[in-house]
């Protein structure tokens, strides 16, 4: 059984300002044309389709094209997962009709999951698809009012997935989580607020091989049967060093699984320079000058328009700072970048920044069911 495995596409995502649909239909031509020449027997995509629960229109339109080009095109089985990104309900619209065609998507969690049965030339995989496990809906549907965040969650869903799943066939689970021990990234929205989402890795044990979404860097989650294949862009300048990537991924008749990550090359890399500004200025222009950059700059004392200066060689310049002013020990320098922080920590630092005394656990645990249902309305209600 040949399966490439990816996720995190975020269409209509925006950088700095940037509007990324191009960027993004640039990266999936490649993909499409990686499953032409693989001809793998199901595309797994493990959600974070979307950007946003409301996607501009371009995202939806190529997500469409990007489907029919596999589904219709090159009559390949997709099977898709909704992300924490994602709404649900848009995201699973037409889903028996869809099967139909070979177009499996996974939308809301349900009471029992669904396993689709592939045949290949040692007999059948089974793969049982478990989109983002939102604690409040698990609760509902399952009747267990004991499941207080993502991981107990998903503790319980697979857990009910290992009951259903079919018997002697090699099975792969798709699903979207947060495993423990693995590597985060600044572009990625947290799974749970307070801090307590991950899971372990011994949840997904007996399974022949999990493909993961969630995570922006292409990773081993624990052993070499769990596996996360990244995103399929670079969407934070703290991903400058990641190689994006998707995976192909092949199970033999016993279940073994041999993994190969296959690199994509963006229309714009995203990259962080350093130096003065005459010094970049001066710098041979090279085939990356359209790059996405980062700029830090070591002058001393004031520089005249720089972002200015810099785009008019550099035209994609989409951050400046200096380092003259992050290496003082005033104010600036002390203050915390709070994009790195949980909820949990941004509300304590800031009661006791006001109070004067440290947050209760009544207070925090009030407030952070609140972010809660906020994030819940968010999905649904962002533009």
């Amino acid at each position: 059984m040949r399966i490439i495995h990816t996720a995190d596409w975020h269409l209509g995502r925006i950088f700095y300002g940037v509007r990324l649909i191009q960027d993004q239909a640039y990266a999936l031509d490649q993909f499409i044309n990686l499953v032409r020449e693989a001809k793998p027997d199901a595309v797994v995509i493990a959600g974070d389709v979307y950007d946003r629960a409301v996607p501009p229109p371009e995202a939806v339109s190529l997500l469409d094209e990007t489907l029919s080009r596999l589904v219709i095109d090159l009559r390949t089985r997709v099977i898709l997962i909704a992300g924490n990104h994602d709404s649900p309900e848009r995201l699973g619209f037409g889903t028996r009709l869809l099967s139909q065609s070979g177009l499996h998507v996974a939308g809301r969690v349900g009471l029992d999951p669904v396993w689709t049965t592939i045949p290949d030339a040692h007999g059948t995989v089974s793969f049982c698809t478990i989109p983002y496990a939102e604690p409040a809906l698990v609760r509902e549907r399952l009747g267990n009012p004991d499941l207080p965040d993502h991981a107990a969650a998903m503790r319980a869903v697979i857990a009910k997935a290992r009951e259903t799943r079919p018997r002697g066939t090699r099975s792969v689970l798709v699903a979207h989580a947060l495993v423990i021990g693995s590597e985060e990234s600044e572009s990625e929205r947290p799974l749970s607020v307070g801090g307590t989402g991950a899971v372990e890795p011994s949840v997904f044990d007996g399974f022949s091989f999990v493909a993961l979404g969630h995570l922006h860097r292409p990773q081993r989650a624990g052993n070499d049967r769990i596996h996360y294949s990244g995103s399929l862009l670079q969407y934070s300048f703290s991903e400058a060093a990641h190689i994006k990537s998707v995976n192909l991924v092949e199970l033999d008749a016993a279940g073994r699984c041999h993994l190969e990550r296959i690199p994509l090359t963006p229309r714009h890399a995203v990259r962080c320079v350093t130096g003065t500004l005459e010094a970049l200025l001066s710098a041979p222009a090279g085939n990356d000058a359209d790059d996405y950059l980062s700029v830090t700059l070591l002058d001393k004392g004031p520089v005249f328009d720089p972002i200015g200066r810099l785009r008019s060689k550099y035209p994609n310049v989409l951050e400046l700072k200096r380092m003259e002013r992050l290496g003082r020990g005033d104010q600036a320098a002390s203050r915390v970048d709070y994009r790195s922080l949980s909820d949990r920590e941004i509300f304590t630092s800031f009661f006791q920044t006001v109070k004067g005394e440290a947050a209760s656990e009544d207070e925090i645990n009030a407030y952070l069911g609140v972010v809660e249902r906020l994030h819940a309305l968010e999905r649904e209600s962002q533009p």
